[in-house]
């Protein structure tokens, strides 16, 4: 059970994340957004990312081993980074359609998959 909340928070904590990061490119479409100075743009993202945080410390305190958890702290970074991606993808095709992807990064995206395999491998 707890594979299964740490892997829900770290699907919320990444996509917090991603809006924080790249949320502000999509946010420049609206007039008052884009009126606003860089030192606004980096409070409204460090605001978004406040809630990152929220979701992925509990998640990490919860995933891991040294507290009970199911998994190793290499197999946690692996795990964040696979979901993070995965994130980053649907974000992508739902709020910049004009971006295309090609094989190779969807090749890319299969060796991080892989990477999940090897590190989790006994």
């Amino acid at each position: 059970m707890k594979a299964v909340y740490t892997i829900g928070l770290l699907l919320l904590s990444n996509a917090f994340m991603t809006m924080a990061w790249y949320g502000h490119l999509k946010f420049a479409e609206w007039k008052w957004f884009n009126k606003l100075g860089l030192m606004a743009i980096i409070l409204v993202s460090w605001g978004i990312a406040l809630f990152e945080y929220c979701f992925q410390v509990p998640a990490n305190r919860i995933g891991f081993a040294g507290h009970g958890g199911p998994f190793s702290l290499v197999q946690l970074k692996v795990l964040q980074e696979v979901i993070t991606l995965l994130v980053f993808l649907a974000f992508t095709l739902v709020f910049f359609r004009q971006e295309s992807f090609k094989w190779n990064h969807l090749a890319g995206f299969g060796c991080l998959v892989l990477a999940v395999y090897f590190i989790f491998r006994k």
